[in-house]
């Protein structure tokens, strides 16, 4: 099943479950705008390559379309469809005024020099300049790409704008003033607009969802007593395992050892580190490690003192089906399938990468009793802070981290309880109850806008 049928799949689920209007699902089904532009840059030994790069618009019926750009090998149209099917829910699960997309260009950035990255990033935002916008679509930071990159496509996409109000002097002047050209892309580096608190936002809103989940899991394990019933078996401090130690998952470990969770694996794109013990480990000093060494290792550094007898390293395969309390991948999406869900022991699953489980994986897990956290709900602390960010931009504002931070908070643990009520009511999954909720603020978009 590819990565669209599968986002497919789910919506229908869901769709089905709260008897949506055939004629809606099909309009949800269906990307609006599928962009597709080959870019040719001059490398830094004379000779041009072509790299293939994608903008999916999936729907606006909510505000501008909006979705993140990934640098990847892997990248295709298939891989983006999904995505931004992804984000039109996502969007419409945190009640944020804004549609879904995605984008992306098919390359490693790691075999690219500084020039050539800034080069492909420029010409990207001057490729798709036309369908691009405050009130159009709002690109932010994906997969390989940073605050450096929306800078540079801030930068390019704010000249061209500028140009064109140049050539429009004695006819129709320009419109947008120079802080909301910036809100075109979020994610931007503080120093070009971007907003405080936004380069910790996705991991810490998962950790947000995960700490208001327990809240849940506490109550219905005291009416289970109450009631003479199985309670919930709650350790007083559960054990994690985090696959992706990029910008998501550090920060979700950050603020996860902070509230006492035992993390005793941590991995990287090489592989992971595994605390024998069992004892917890802090994120800060695997980063250290990380910087200083260029991988995570098999070994666990406190400063200079290294501890290579109680730590080890294992495959990011291995640390999928460690026993753990809660499994947070937080890297690529499909890393559970048919053919490694039965292997998976964790009773959560925190979904902070897009799409993680196959529908197959999901429901084996669900019959197993596993509990899953979807990634329209656990890793939409980004785009709604990227939203903060563009309302920012907006209105000329700038607000300190406390107070974004406290927004999300707010915004994520109201979109939990509605999620968690619409699934005890329909008496359904996490994930279904979460399309739920979108689909029904999408329907009533959908239905104005296109009848």
């Amino acid at each position: 099943m590819s990565t669209f049928q599968s986002a497919l799949t789910q919506l229908e689920r869901a769709a089905k479950l709260i008897n949506l209007d055939p004629r809606i699902l099909k309009v949800l089904e269906t990307p609006e705008h599928l962009h597709e532009k080959t870019l040719t840059i001059k490398m830094d030994n004379g000779s041009e390559q072509e790299f293939h790069a994608y903008r999916v618009q999936h729907n606006n019926s909510r505000g501008p379309y909006k979705g993140g750009i990934r640098f990847h090998p892997q990248v295709d149209m298939d891989e983006v469809k999904a995505l931004a099917l992804w984000m039109t829910i996502k969007t419409a699960v945190v009640d944020i005024p804004f549609g879904g997309a995605k984008g992306g260009i098919t390359v490693d950035p790691k075999k690219l020099s500084a020039r050539e990255l800034e080069e492909l990033s420029r010409q990207y935002a001057r490729a798709f300049f036309d369908i691009l916008g405050p009130d159009k679509d709002v690109p932010a930071p994906d997969v390989n790409t940073n605050p450096q990159i929306m800078g540079w496509m801030t930068d390019e996409y704010a000249k061209l704008a500028k140009g064109g109000e140049q050539r429009a002097k004695g006819s129709t002047p320009y419109a947008i003033g120079p802080t909301q050209l910036q809100a075109t892309f979020t994610g931007k580096s503080i120093a070009h607009g971007g907003s405080e608190g936004r380069e910790e936002a996705t991991g810490y809103g998962g950790f947000v969802v995960l700490e208001a989940l327990r809240v849940k899991q506490r109550v219905k394990s005291l009416e289970q007593r109450a009631n003479n019933s199985t309670p919930y078996a709650l350790r007083p401090t559960p054990t994690v395992a985090v696959q992706g130690f990029g910008n998501v998952g550090y920060f979700f470990a950050e603020h996860a050892h902070r509230a006492g969770y035992k993390l005793i694996s941590i991995s990287d794109s090489r592989g992971a580190i595994l605390d024998k013990r069992t004892l917890g480990m802090d994120p800060e000093n695997i980063m250290k490690t990380k910087k200083e060494r260029g991988t995570i290792g098999g070994c666990y550094c406190i400063g200079t003192v290294c501890d290579c007898e109680n730590y080890t390293q294992i495959s990011n395969e291995e640390i999928l089906e460690l026993p753990v309390d809660i499994l947070v991948p937080a890297a690529l999406e499909g890393v559970l399938h048919k053919d490694n869900a039965h292997k998976v022991k964790a009773k959560i699953i925190l979904e902070m990468a897009n799409g993680p489980t196959t529908p197959e994986a999901e429901r084996i897990l669900l019959e197993r009793g596993t509990l899953i956290v979807p990634d329209v709900l656990a890793n939409a602390g980004g785009v709604a802070t990227s939203y903060f960010e563009w309302k920012q931009n907006m209105a000329g504002e700038k607000w300190n981290k406390a107070q974004v931070l406290a927004q999300l908070k707010e915004k994520l643990e109201y979109a939990f309880t509605e999620v968690w009520r619409t699934a005890q009511e329909l008496h359904t999954d996490l994930r279904t109850a979460a399309y739920a909720v979108a689909l029904e603020r999408l329907k009533q978009a959908v239905t104005v806008t296109r009848t």
